[in-house]
Parts: structure tokens; sequence; C-alpha cells
């Protein structure tokens, strides 16, 4: 009995790790194909960055500029120098703004909550600059505002020129700057949170719908925000729960709003499996994992042993039944540091742990010579031997043409351990070729250059 509850747990793991691996390989190939893309998910209890794809890239925020406005008008509503029946006086420059608007004009008025509403369901633009004008004067020193106050929130990429998030060439953002954002919302305003759940509101008898499909086709997505201009393509910003745990993902750059949300989908699922994994001490990650983290208030998730239960059981039987999983559309590729309250660390990569033990010589036909600083990273795992037996099947993979590879487990500091399966000693073709092959070979896989 025991015996075959063992083989069955293994069985279990070893479909779930396949299952993540063929997604995140499907996903990184066409990655080089949309220069705009990148997307991050995090696991806001435990502060896993449990994916990052050009996370730290600079990308137009479009409307996901609006959570900005929305954090300083909260904090004024916080301070009691707002209220939320108060009336927001509507000057001729935000009468003056292109759609999404709610048509106001000027010398009208608009509630805090009803331009709180309008910004989260409509996105008017008209609406953000009448916020932008009663907080900062002017929508450009609302601007300066809003970018001080994203430095103090742990935002170090980002900078705010207006309050809506339409065109200007100086309002730029990363995807980890816009998780980090909406993780502040959410810790910081939960009493204002489920604003960002609503799909309507009616203003002075006219209905407006929010373009946020994913809160309403999604399971336990619950709100945050959408938005697109030209040169940023379809952005999104969505938290989810799942069994009491809960996620943010950021996904940047889509082509369209139907292949984001359905990549947004694909992202949150593997990433509940993951977290999912993780806490119970058997985790693994794609290859792009980097040990990022976030300090959230809350303790980090439990490790438990790892075992068959029916929350997994259930995870595995979803992961295993493709008509469940939403499908990835070809044209969208996947791919902060905090304030003294919550910040992001930099990456705690960034220092190179020490070995686990000493790496091993592969082949040793010929030295690679002085550039041999390059490597590939095929996976992060919980357990060292885990990630020494993943490096070695790669390894044996491009046993032909690796001339003086070794085996390197590098350890990822924190709360649990993680344990990145590399080979090293490469120069900088072999590794990206070792790469192309194992991607070939069905194992996720990226380049990495040790002497950076």
């Amino acid at each position: 009995m025991v015996t075959a509850t063992i083989t069955r747990i293994r069985r279990h793991g070893i479909v779930v790790i396949a299952l993540l691996a063929c997604l995140a390989i499907s996903i990184t190939a066409t990655a080089q194909a949309n220069p705009r893309y990148a997307a991050i998910v995090v696991d806001v209890e435990s502060g896993e960055v449990l994916h990052a794809a050009n996370a730290d890239a600079t990308r137009y925020p479009a409307s996901l500029t609006k959570m900005m406005t929305l954090y300083l008008l909260f904090e004024e509503l916080e301070k009691g120098t707002m209220r939320l029946n108060q009336p927001l006086p509507v000057s001729a420059q935000a009468e003056a703004m292109p759609a999404s608007k709610l048509w106001l004009k000027r010398g009208s008025t608009i509630t805090v909550e009803e331009a709180i509403l309008a910004l989260i369901v409509r996105s008017a633009n008209d609406v953000a600059v009448v916020v932008a004008e009663a907080l900062g004067g002017s929508e450009r020193q609302f601007g300066q505002m809003m970018t001080a106050r994203a430095r103090e929130l742990g935002m170090p990429n980002t900078v705010f020129r207006n309050a809506s998030g339409l065109p200007d060439n100086g309002q730029t953002t990363t995807a980890r700057d816009m998780a980090t954002l909406s993780i502040r919302l959410m810790k910081d305003f939960p009493q204002y949170y489920h604003y960002f759940s609503r799909q309507s509101f009616t203003y002075r008898g006219a209905t407006h719908n929010s373009h946020n499909r994913l809160v309403r086709n999604y399971a336990g997505a619950d709100g945050l925000k959408t938005g697109f201009i030209r040169a940023s393509g379809f952005n999104v910003a969505t938290s989810a729960v799942r069994d009491g745990r809960r996620l943010v993902s950021v996904v940047m750059g889509g082509f369209t709003a139907a292949s984001r949300d359905a990549h947004m989908a694909d992202l949150l699922d593997r990433g509940f499996v993951r977290a999912s994994l993780f806490g119970r001490g058997d985790w693994v990650a794609q290859a792009d994992f980097s040990g990022d983290r976030i300090n959230g208030e809350g303790p980090a998730a439990p490790v438990m042993p790892a075992g068959p239960s029916p929350e997994l059981e259930r995870q595995l039987a979803s992961l295993q039944a493709p008509e469940l999983l939403p499908t990835v559309q070809p044209s969208l590729p996947q791919t902060a540091q905090g304030s003294t309250n919550d910040p992001i660390r930099d990456l705690i990569a960034r220092s190179e742990a020490a070995e686990v033990s000493r790496p091993e010589t592969l082949h040793r036909l010929e030295p690679v010579g002085s550039s041999a600083s390059w490597g590939v990273q095929v996976g992060a795992f919980s357990n060292p031997d885990n990630a020494r037996q993943h490096a070695s099947r790669a390894a044996d993979r491009l046993s032909q043409e690796l001339f003086n590879a070794r085996v390197d487990i590098n350890e990822v500091s924190g709360p649990q351990a993680i344990f990145r399966a590399r080979l090293v000693n490469l120069d900088e073709n072999q590794a990206y070729r070792a790469c192309r092959n194992l991607a070939r070979e069905g194992i996720d896989c990226m380049v990495i250059n040790a002497g950076l």
C-alpha cells in the first residue's frame, strides 16, 4: 500500500513537471516574436515570483496607470481629506480628453466614488484628469506626485507623466513594478479593493460595462485593471484566489485582448499548481526562475510533506484535461524593490550562492577558452538531488556537443531554498545552440552568463 502510494506521488510529480515544462517551452519558443511582451506571476502571501519574463524590461503602462491614480485617491480618502460623496469639478482640460471617457462637461461635477468606478470600469480619461487636478492642481504636477509615490512604494523603473496612461514616450514602467502596485493596492486599501471587481456602473442613466473579462470568466479572479494603447499592446493586471492562495499576475504587450486574457489564464493556472507544489516541498520552477521575492506582510507558506491530497488531485486532473486549459494564441508569446513596509527585493540570485556540491565534468575533450562564462539553466527545484538529476539528463541529451560542460547546482537562499539546475563552462555560441537543441528535445531552457 505504501509502495503504491509513493509510486502514485512520483507519477503525479512527473506529470506536473512535464506539463509545466511543455507549457513553458511553447511560450518561450515564440517569445522573441513580440518585443512588447512581458509578464510576471507572484504568490502574494509567500512573496515568491513564480514566473518572470522580461519583467524588468521597459514597457508602456497604458491604462494600468490609473491604478496609481486610484492609489493616490485612496490615500486621500484614508487621510480624510477626501470623501466618497465629495463632488470634484470638471475642467476644460478634462472635457477635452480623448476616449475612452464619460463625456463630462466643464463646469459639471462628479463624486469621488463615481470617479473611482469610472476609472476602473470605464477607464475614463476625462475622469483621470478630474482626479489629477483635484489632488495635484494640474495633471503635470500630479504625474510628478505619482512618480514620487511610485519610488516610495518600490517601483524604481516607473515614470508617470499623466494620470490616464494615454500615449507619452516618457511614461514607462515594468511588469514587476505593476505587480508591486497591484499588491500594494490590495494590502494598503483592502476596504476599497472590491471596486476592482465591478463589472458595470451607471452614471446619469447610462450603464458602462467593464473590459476586464478575466474577472467575469476566470474562476477566482477578483479584480484589477486592463489597458491598451497602440505602443503598449494589450496589458492586464489580475489577482485571483484559489483554495485560499492569492496570486497577482501582470501581462503586457498582448496582440489582442482575447490572446492576452487566454495567456493570463494559462499563467495563473500554472502558477497555482507551481505554488501548490512549492508549498509541499516538491516544487519545480521553469528554467527562467530567478529567486525573486516580495516581502509580504504575512508569513511564507508553510512547507508540508509531499503527498496526495484532494486539492492536488483536482489540480492534476484539470491539467491533464486539455479542454479545461485556456488556449494560448500563437500570436501572444510568453516569456521593485519595495518600500520600508513591503519591498520587492533585488534579485536574490545576483549574489551567487555557494555550490551545493562539487560540479561534475561531463566531457573534457578540448578547452573552451576564456569565453567559457556562459551556460544554460534547465529548471529550479526545492530538492538539490532533483536539480542534479534534471541537469544530468539535459547534459546526456547534449553529450555530443558539450566539450567541457559541467553540471552546476546553484542555491538561491530564502524561506524555502531553491536549487537551480545548470550546465556551465560554455561559450556563448555553445550556450545558445544547446538551448535550441534542448527545446527541440522538450526541455525548458534559458541561456545564462555567469560572468554578469
